[in-house]
């Protein structure tokens, strides 16, 4: 059974449990429009992020979202791939340099994966010297999480662990 509460939010009845759709889908809408802003704002520094500390945790950071539920299906890489191929602020550097170090990182991950965070999150806090470095690598692992239409609460999780070791407030990009 379907009903309105009041404009904005639509309720399905299902037995004794209550879903409210209005709510979920503005939280989708809102995540997708931040991951669109997120790679404006990117774009918009290109000049600025060219350093090998970010280059690596930005890869370090694309390894982490596409590994945080444990697993990494090849639909994960190609979203990855794609992102190198297309991002302009990732073509400041060598693509193949960049599928590397993704891999690199993602296998650390596959390996054993708490001790590969410990590893990749040391990598993404390379980048908390420059703090507009800092939030770019944020803004990637956002827009990476966002890209398959789904920001799962593991891929929001890892980001916010990421903003923890970049001293970044997770609030900031509504964590």
């Amino acid at each position: 059974m379907l009903s309105k509460i009041d404009g904005s939010r639509s309720v399905v009845r299902v037995g004794r449990t209550v879903h409210h759709v209005g709510v979920r889908m503005a939280l989708w809408d809102r995540l997708k429009e931040s991951a669109s802003t997120m790679q404006t704002q990117l774009t918009a520094k290109k000049n600025d992020l060219k350093s090998g500390a970010f280059r690596d945790a930005s890869m370090a950071m694309c390894a982490l979202v596409a590994a945080a539920d444990g697993t990494v299906d090849p639909s994960e890489r190609q979203r990855v791939a794609q992102l190198i191929s297309t991002n302009e602020v990732l073509q400041n550097f060598p693509a193949e340099d960049l599928r590397r170090r993704f891999e690199d990182n993602l296998n650390k991950l596959t390996t054993d994966f708490a001790f590969g965070k410990v590893s990749v999150l040391q990598e993404i806090a390379k980048a908390k010297k420059k703090p507009a470095e800092a939030r770019a690598v944020i803004q990637i692992g956002i827009v990476i999480g966002g890209a398959d239409g789904d920001f799962d609460k593991t891929e929001q999780a890892v980001v916010r662990e990421a903003c923890f070791s970049l001293d970044l407030p997770p609030h900031e990009f509504d964590l």
